[in-house]
């Protein structure tokens, strides 16, 4: 626990970037969700610290390419922690994050015995989902099978368990990513699990209660992140429990500095050439955002408004350029620009 310079003090330990590799030169892929670099502010910070203190989730909002996703895993890293995340879609439903029953599976099982399934357990045929592995992995790998019943047929399989398996068993970060993409019943349908840490599996009726370590430390075991890129409002009572911050689009320096950690992470060179580039396309991303307030939310199915080139987009113009060898003025990258930030929104893309 370290006191910041503005005087609070922090729980999050000295935050650093992922150990340089030169391996992961030849394999460099856009939205790197393994936490190696994160260029976080005092503000974004702050939001942990109190995330963690009151033990509430950390709502992340923010435009596509803003950063939101990535903080969870690089805050795992750092922390030592457990890391689990799920993506939501338009067809998620609260208890996918808690867990799953596959009921097609059971019945043809049971239709190859006979009529009654007889000797066939409900819990083989739970899947836990990433709240379940956050609150108890454990009993996510026996899927709620109590210990004197035996061993499951398959013990389930944990998410990026070699990732996690170094990690401490007693503390987990989750991501939810995109919580807005499904409808307002998932973040309703969290209320009582996020806030109890608990929930009863309705096949088996077992219950998972989230596993409390005695301990003094005042971060808690579990860090909750949810992003929203707010293509539609969140329920009051869910934003009621939340700790919210909103990422806005960096200023040019502090994209070079993204740009040049990325790079330095990835193993590749980050000499004067590399630093007159980062600062070239900075300037240009930069005043290709537009300064314009944006409504908080739209309404599902409208039209997705204009936006200027984000953080994404600028790294995925870096590495273009300095693979290519386009430097940022002239008619190619007039063309890459179209390609890479403006999305062709700048016209005919043979000019």
């Amino acid at each position: 626990m370290t006191l910041d310079e503005d005087g609070w003090h922090s729980l999050l330990p000295e935050l650093t970037d992922a150990e340089p590799d030169s391996a992961r030169a030849g394999r460099v892929t856009p939205d790197q969700r393994d936490g190696a670099v994160y260029v976080i502010d005092d503000e974004l910070r702050l939001a942990v610290d109190v995330a963690l203190a009151a033990r509430r989730p950390l709502l992340l909002r923010g435009d596509p390419g803003s950063g939101k996703s990535s903080l969870a895993a690089f805050l795992a890293r750092n922390l030592g922690w457990r890391y689990y995340e799920h993506v939501v879609t338009a067809r998620t439903r609260p208890r996918d994050l808690l867990w799953t029953f596959d009921a097609v599976r059971k019945l043809a099982d049971a239709s190859a015995r006979d009529s009654t399934g007889a000797g066939l357990r409900d819990h083989d045929y739970v899947d836990p989902g990433v709240l379940w592995w956050a609150f108890d992995p454990e009993s996510a790998c026996r899927r709620g099978l109590p210990q004197d019943q035996g061993d499951p047929t398959v013990p389930a399989r944990e998410p990026d368990a070699e990732l996690n398996a170094a990690r401490d068993r007693t503390r987990a970060v989750v991501l939810i990513d995109e919580v807005d993409k499904a409808d307002p019943d998932l973040p309703n349908g969290l209320l009582v699990p996020l806030g109890s840490s608990e929930f009863r599996v309705e096949e088996t009726g077992t219950l998972v209660r989230r596993r409390l370590r005695t301990t003094t430390d005042p971060r808690g075991s579990l860090l909750i992140v949810i992003t929203t890129n707010e293509e539609r409002e969140l329920p009051p009572a869910f934003l009621r429990r939340c700790v919210i911050r909103k990422l806005e689009a960096p200023r040019w320096g502090r994209m070079v500095e993204i740009g040049r950690r990325h790079l330095e992470v990835a193993g590749l060179p980050c000499g004067p050439q590399e630093e007159e580039l980062l600062t070239s396309l900075a300037k240009k991303v930069e005043s290709l955002q537009d300064p314009a307030p944006r409504p908080a939310a739209r309404a599902p199915g409208a039209a997705t408004p204009q936006r200027g080139p984000s953080t994404a987009e600028f790294l995925d113009a870096v590495y273009a350029c300095r693979a290519l060898g386009v430097p940022v003025d002239g008619e190619v990258w007039e063309r890459l620009q179209r390609l890479v930030l403006l999305k062709d929104a700048g016209g005919d893309s043979s000019a």
